[in-house]
C-alpha cells in the first residue's frame, strides 16, 4: 500500500512484524516514512532516494511494531511541571524497597525541599500488601519533609512536613476532610478525604516549586519517560491548580522551541467554584478548539465543567450525593459550550451522577444539538446500559482508564464482587456502538504506564492480582490496543491522521521490547519501547537501537529523584544504596525557589488556596 506521490522516503524500517491496525492491510514487514508521514507499507523501497543515498534504513530485527500509543486521559501538562520533584513508587514491588528509596532520597534532598510521592501506586502492588506506617516514614526521613499521596483518599506526612506546612492542634478540619490527631489533639500525620480531596491537594500545594527553567527540563523528562513506554499522543484533561493560560506557559514555550516529544491535545478545566461559566466565557474569547497544530492543539473544555458535578471516586467512602444546584450550574455551562461549538469532557464515576448529567445534556440538546461535537464522559465505572444508550444517542463517547486496577479491592469490599464485574462495562460500550478510548488518568491515582492499563483491559486484574471481570468483559489484545490508538484518536477528532499505520497517517510508531501479541499475560506489564518515532523522528531509543537515541538530557536539579531512580519501576534503584548516583553532593540549599509556611494562618483562609479543584 502506498501513496501515488513523488515524495522520497527519509526513513525505511524493514524486517519487522508490523501491526498496522488497518483492516485492509493488517500486517507488514517494512514501512517508508517521509515528511513526517507514512508513505508506504510493504512497498518501502519504491520510495528510497537512490540518487542521493539520503534515505536512512533501520533493520527492525524481527521486532513487533505498533502505532504510537495514545492516552486519552493523562494530566501531562500539570504532571510535567512537577515530575522532577517526585519520587515514584509506581511499579516498585515491595514496601521495603519503597521505604529504602524514601530514606535515600531524603538524605540527598536539600532544605527546604520536600520528598513527594504523588500517587501512581497501591499497597496491593507490594509483596507486603500493606501501607507504610507513619512510624516507618518518620524513621526513613526524620528531618526532611515527606508528603505521600495514596490514591484520592489520604496523604501521609512525617513530622518535618507537618512543621513545614504549619499544621498543629489549632488547625481546623476543612469541609469534607479530616486531620487525624493523637490523644493530645496534635496532628498525627494522616490527612483523610471524606470524601473531598481538597485537604490533600491544598497541602501538596504548600511545597516549594521548581523555578521556570527547571520546569522546562522536568516537562521534557516526563515526556521522554512516556516515550520510553511507547506513548506518542496524549489528551490532557486539565486539572486543579492548572490555570489557563498561566500554567500552560511552559508547554507552550516547549512547543515553540520544537521540543515536544508528544502530541498534546489539551482541555481547559474550570478553576473557580461559582465562577465556572465566567471561566469558560473568558476562554472562549481567548482561544478555540482546534487552535494549534498536529503537535499541540486546544481540544475543548473539561474534565471539570462545574464543581457541583464532581462525583468523587474514593471507594473507601460512600458514594457522594451531588447537590441540588448541579442541574442549573451544568446547564448554563454546557449550553454556553454547545452554542460556541466547544467539545467538552466531564468526569463521571457513578451511574447515579451520569443519569443527572445526561438529563441536562438532553435538555440542552433540544435547543442546541450536541451531535458532531465529540463530547464525552471520563471514567464511567458504574454506568448502566440505559445510560450508555443515551450517550450514543447524543453523539458522545466514553474515555475509560485503569483506575479500578488500583482501587478494585476497595470497590469489592464496599459493593461486592458481582457489582465490580462491569466497572466499567467496556465490552458493552463497544457492543452498543459508543466511541471508546483508553488511558490512565495519571498521575495522582493510577500510574502512567500504558502497559499496566493494557494488561488490565486484557486480563481484568488489578495491580495486586485480584480478578475483577468475567471473560466476557475483558478484551482481546488487539481490541485493547485499538482503544489505545484508533479509539483515543476520536476524542481529539484525529481519526484520519493517527492510530493506524497506513499511507497518509502521521508516522508515529513504536518498536517493542517484546511481542505484545505473544508474551504471557503477566509479561505485558513489562513491555517498553526500544524505538519510539514521532513524525518519523526518534524520541526514544534503547537496546539494539540506542544509536538512534536523541541527545541526552541532564536532570535539573541533580538531586532530583529522577536523577537517582528514574521513572516507572525505579530502574536506577540500587538496593545496596552504594550507587554513586545517590551519594553526590546535592545542589546548594535554595537552588529551587519557594518555601513552606512557618505558621498556620487563620481558619477562614487556611484551606483557601485560590482553587477548590479537589477531585482530579
Amino acid at each position: 500500500m502506498s501513496f501515488e506521490a513523488t515524495t522520497k522516503a527519509d526513513l525505511i524500517l524493514y524486517n519487522g512484524r508490523i501491526s498496522t491496525l488497518d483492516a485492509a492491510y493488517p500486517e507488514a514487514s517494512n514501512i517508508a516514512i517521509g515528511g513526517g508521514r507514512i508513505l508506504a507499507v510493504d512497498e518501502g523501497e519504491e520510495y528510497a532516494d537512490i540518487s542521493t543515498s539520503e534515505t536512512k534504513r533501520i533493520n527492525l530485527q524481527g521486532r513487533r511494531v505498533i502505532p504510537g500509543l495514545y492516552d486519552s486521559h493523562l494530566h501531562v501538562i500539570r504532571g510535567g511541571l512537577n515530575y522532577n520533584l517526585e519520587l515514584r513508587w509506581d511499579g516498585v514491588r515491595s514496601l521495603a524497597d519503597a521505604l529504602s528509596m524514601l530514606r535515600m532520597q531524603a538524605a540527598r534532598t536539600p532544605a527546604p525541599q520536600w520528598v513527594r510521592v504523588v500517587g501512581g501506586w497501591s499497597e496491593f502492588q507490594f509483596k507486603e500488601r500493606r501501607l507504610p506506617t507513619l512510624e516507618e516514614i518518620n524513621a526513613a526521613a526524620p528531618d526532611t519533609p515527606v508528603f505521600i499521596l495514596h490514591l484520592y483518599c489520604q496523604a501521609m506526612l512525617n513530622g518535618a512536613a507537618l512543621r513545614a506546612v504549619g499544621y498543629d492542634k489549632n488547625t481546623p478540619n476543612p469541609p469534607g476532610g479530616e486531620i487525624q490527631r493523637d490523644k493530645h489533639g496534635n496532628p498525627a500525620g494522616l490527612l483523610i478525604a471524606r470524601p473531598n480531596a481538597a485537604i490533600l491537594y491544598a497541602t501538596l500545594a504548600k511545597g516549594p516549586r521548581l523555578p521556570l527553567e527547571y520546569q522546562y527540563n522536568s516537562t521534557r523528562h516526563f515526556m521522554r519517560e512516556l516515550n520510553r513506554l511507547g506513548l506518542t499522543s496524549v489528551c490532557d484533561a486539565g486539572g486543579g491548580f492548572q490555570n489557563y493560560p498561566d500554567d500552560y506557559a511552559v508547554i507552550d514555550e516547549l512547543h515553540k522551541r520544537g521540543e515536544l516529544t508528544l502530541r498534546i491535545a489539551y482541555n481547559l478545566f474550570t478553576q473557580n467554584k461559582g465562577g465556572e461559566a465566567a471561566d469558560f466565557q473568558r476562554w472562549i474569547g481567548m482561544t478555540r478548539p482546534g487552535h494549534g497544530d498536529d503537535y499541540y492543539r486546544m481540544n475543548g473544555a473539561g474534565e471539570m465543567l462545574v464543581f457541583s458535578a464532581a462525583d468523587f471516586e474514593d471507594f473507601l467512602e460512600p458514594r457522594p450525593d451531588l447537590p441540588p444546584m448541579l442541574e442549573t450550574d451544568l446547564r448554563g455551562v454546557v449550553s454556553l459550550l454547545a452554542q460556541n461549538r466547544w467539545p467538552f469532557r466531564l468526569h463521571a464515576t457513578y451511574d447515579e451522577s451520569i443519569t443527572r448529567f445526561l438529563n441536562v445534556f438532553e435538555e440542552v440538546n433540544r435547543d442546541v444539538p450536541l451531535q458532531g461535537l465529540h463530547w464525552f464522559f471520563d471514567h464511567c465505572e458504574t454506568i448502566s446500559d440505559r445510560n450508555i444508550e443515551r450517550v450514543r444517542a447524543l453523539g458522545g463517547g466514553i474515555a475509560i482508564q485503569h483506575r479500578m486496577a488500583f482501587q478494585g479491592e476497595y470497590f469489592v469490599n464496599r459493593y461486592g464482587a458481582a457489582a465490580a464485574e462491569r466497572t466499567p462495562p467496556v465490552r458493552r460500550m463497544l457492543e452498543m456502538g459508543v466511541p471508546v478510548g483508553a488511558g490512565t488518568d495519571a498521575t495522582r491515582v493510577a500510574n502512567y504506564n500504558p502497559w499496566n492499563s493494557l494488561y488490565w483491559l486484557v486480563t481484568g486484574r488489578t495491580v495486586g492480582g485480584l480478578g475483577l471481570y468475567p471473560e466476557k468483559n475483558c478484551l482481546s489484545r488487539k481490541e485493547a490496543l485499538q482503544l489505545y490508538t484508533q479509539g483515543s484518536a476520536w476524542f481529539s477528532r484525529n481519526e484520519e491522521i493517527k492510530g493506524v499505520l497506513k499511507p497518509g497517517q502521521l508516522a508515529d510508531l513504536v518498536v517493542l521490547s517484546a511481542d505484545y501479541f505473544h508474551v504471557p499475560d503477566e509479561e505485558i506489564k513489562e513491555i517498553q519501547s526500544v524505538l519510539t518515532l514521532l513524525g518519523g523522528r526518534p524520541v526514544w531509543a534503547a537496546s539494539d537501537f540506542k544509536d538512534h537515541a536523541p541527545p541526552g538530557l541532564p536532570v535539573m536539579p541533580d538531586w532530583s529523584p529522577v536523577a537517582g531512580f528514574g521513572g516507572y519501576g525505579a530502574p536506577g534503584f540500587s538496593k545496596s544504596g552504594q550507587d554513586a548516583r545517590f551519594l553526590r553532593p546535592h545542589d546548594a540549599p535554595g537552588a529551587i525557589s519557594g518555601g513552606a509556611a512557618s505558621s498556620p494562618p487563620g481558619a477562614g483562609r487556611f484551606w483557601h488556596s485560590g482553587c477548590d479543584c479537589f477531585a482530579f
